[in-house]
């Protein structure tokens, strides 16, 4: 439900757009009156209305969690070298996304910071010869050729020690 711009009152059904003056504004059907009424525009949104069910959220950064530490973490302004590292190539966004199979929105996203799956970063660093995930810390590995598994408390460990 939406409210009347001129007087206020709650609108039941749908609002009309009318000009007053020079102003466009959304109006119950008693102050229709005071203006002209404008044919609402080809994807007007009208006050009060719920979005479309077809509608997106803007996609949002996912944080990264203990198993992306596992295989190991990604560089400090990996967006920066991603950036200097195509313009080196002479490529344009949109020549990468075609390297990669993915799409030009993607890797605008990346270069102004979004983190991307693993999976992308692989490709991207491949593709442009970076490294965009360091591995995990040195002083975790063994020596001797014993196999050694990571547990939970190693990765707490490993993080406590890069801050």
């Amino acid at each position: 439900m939406s409210e009347c711009e001129v007087c206020g009152a709650s609108i039941n059904g749908e609002p009309v757009l009318v000009q007053i003056g020079g102003a466009k504004m959304w109006v119950c059907p008693k102050c229709v009156k005071l203006g002209t009424e404008i044919k609402k525009p080809p994807g007007a949104r009208v006050p009060g209305a719920k979005p479309k069910v077809g509608s997106r959220k803007p996609q949002k950064s996912r944080p990264r969690d203990v198993f992306d530490m596992m295989g190991g973490d990604i560089v400090d302004d990996f967006n920066v070298k991603i950036r200097e590292a195509r313009m080196a190539k002479g490529w344009t966004q949109k020549d990468l996304a075609q390297e990669i199979k993915e799409k030009e929105n993607l890797i605008k996203k990346i270069e102004t910071g979004f983190v991307p799956e693993d999976r992308v970063l692989k490709k991207i660093g491949k593709i442009l010869e970076i490294e965009l995930i360091e591995s995990v810390d040195d002083s975790m590995k063994t020596s001797g050729g014993s196999a050694m598994t990571t547990t939970l408390g190693d990765m707490i460990r490993i993080k406590k020690q890069g801050r």
